[in-house]
């Protein structure tokens, strides 16, 4: 396209990295696997970011779920 967008079939996978350097490790695996033929967005964001996100049901604002506490092990 000229305008420099591309069209996305919208399936969304998530997943969440405990650091940069744990989602390099990711987005490296994934571009191992690439399909010969179609298109795979990759965006890193970082949990603020994320947290700032706004969802609609329909033309109603979904409440914001409750953040749960998180347990990290190491």
């Amino acid at each position: 396209m000229a305008d420099g967008f591309a069209m996305f079939q919208f399936s969304l996978y998530l997943r969440h990295c405990a650091s940069m350097e744990n989602a390099e490790v990711h987005v490296k695996r994934v571009k191992k696997i690439l399909p010969e033929k179609g298109k795979v967005g990759i965006m890193t964001i970082t949990d603020k970011q994320f947290g700032n996100m706004e969802i609609f049901h329909g033309q109603k604002q979904a409440q914001p779920m409750e953040i749960p506490q998180q347990l990290e092990l190491f």
